[in-house]
């Protein structure tokens, strides 16, 4: 049914979108806040400041009795001291829920380490799977097998690099499914396609000239704890990483390779036992992780003030430039052993020669240059 204006003037339901997008795109370019609530299909279509992949919502909730809240705020690029903030939640009632964040970085330094708006990896025993299908992004979770509480339960991330201006959008979905399983390869997906569709809408919404991956039909199913390997042999997250006789490592967790923004290599004693664990984090995961330490470690010099270094009794960082402008690479080992044997007598030689290795080949599978080392 149109709307009626006037005597004469009518809107069609097109125009009052228009009008509608035109009104979100203006308060967005000023910094205000815009909250809006509604169970309708235009409120679905224009969450999240029109990039909402919609119908990726409606394939995993369903088209009917959803309900959308949604806020914009801040503004990308320009130097008006804020960067660009787009939360939107929908909820349908006994199905499920996917809540989506859209964070424009550059981000002013005090913004960093103060929440979890880049946060992606819900538990350290699980490690997060790279999308793949050229995307930097990646697939994390608190439980992998069916069964498990949580199973239901996903956080998908894409980062996109915009075209040479040091600038990215980090679009984070977290989905939480009543009536599916993880563990279903057929599943999986529909848990990542939410993330890379509103990933092409919003480098379209925001002009940001991202190189896209392509469309998602499989993804791994993130590690557990108990599914080690020998570490001899690895040819993923921790190939080239050397074993350690003193320090009792043989074996290893890892994923496969595939440009996502955080990578993760755990190593363990010859029962899986956790010794050390290797992380490399890239762009605004970069910033915000040098942000943390910075806040807590209490050491006289950080991540954020050297390219590498060592952090307390057994931790060291490196560093690494990366094309296009984007924020230096940060690669940390830090002991990882339940006993704390590895805490109390570290092997200090095998902790630099372990991240020297990953660093160096995750470094050079970015494209980032060849990393400062402690």
């Amino acid at each position: 049914m149109a709307l009626t204006t006037g005597p004469r003037s009518l809107l069609t339901r097109r125009q009052v979108r228009g009008i509608a997008a035109a009104a979100l795109a203006l308060a967005v370019l000023t910094g205000v806040i815009v909250w809006f609530a509604g169970s309708d299909e235009r409120a679905l279509d224009e969450a999240c400041g029109g990039a909402l992949a919609a119908d990726e919502v409606r394939a995993v909730l369903g088209d009917s009795g959803v309900d959308v809240t949604s806020s914009t705020k801040g503004a990308f690029g320009g130097d008006r001291g804020t960067s660009l903030d787009v939360r939107c939640q929908v909820t349908a009632e006994g199905r499920g829920r996917v809540g989506v964040t859209i964070s424009g970085a550059p981000r002013p330094r005090a913004e960093y380490g103060t929440g979890e708006l880049y946060t992606a990896v819900p538990a350290r025993d699980t490690l997060p799977v790279p999308v793949g299908h050229g995307w930097s992004g990646l697939l994390a979770t608190d439980n992998a097998r069916q069964g498990d509480p949580g199973d239901g339960r996903a956080t998908a991330s894409v980062l996109l690099d915009c075209a040479g201006n040091g600038r990215s959008l980090l679009i984070t979905v977290e989905t939480t499914l009543g009536a599916a399983t993880l563990d279903d390869p057929a599943t999986r997906p529909s848990f990542v396609r939410t993330a890379t569709a509103t990933a092409q809408r919003a480098d379209d919404r925001w002009d940001c000239g991202a190189r896209l991956g392509k469309q998602v039909y499989d993804v791994d199913l993130p590690v557990n704890k108990d599914e080690y390997e020998p570490l001899i042999g690895a040819d993923g997250t921790c190939a080239t990483v050397p074993t350690a006789a003193r320090s009792a490592v043989s074996t290893a967790r890892e994923t496969a390779r595939a440009r996502a923004p955080r990578e993760v290599c755990a190593l363990g004693a010859r029962d899986g036992s956790s010794r050390y664990r290797l992380d490399a984090y890239y762009g605004p995961y970069a910033e915000d992780a040098r942000a943390q330490y910075t806040r807590n470690d209490g050491e006289d010099v950080t991540p954020a003030e050297k390219p590498a270094g060592r952090l307390g009794q057994s931790a060291y960082w490196a560093g690494a430039d990366c094309p296009d402008g984007a924020p230096r690479a940060l690669y940390l080992v830090r002991a990882d052993d339940a006993d704390g044997d590895a805490r109390a007598r570290p092997d200090l030689g095998y902790e630099r020669a372990a991240l020297s290795a990953f660093a160096a080949r995750s470094a050079e599978d970015h494209g980032c240059a060849e990393p400062v080392t402690p």
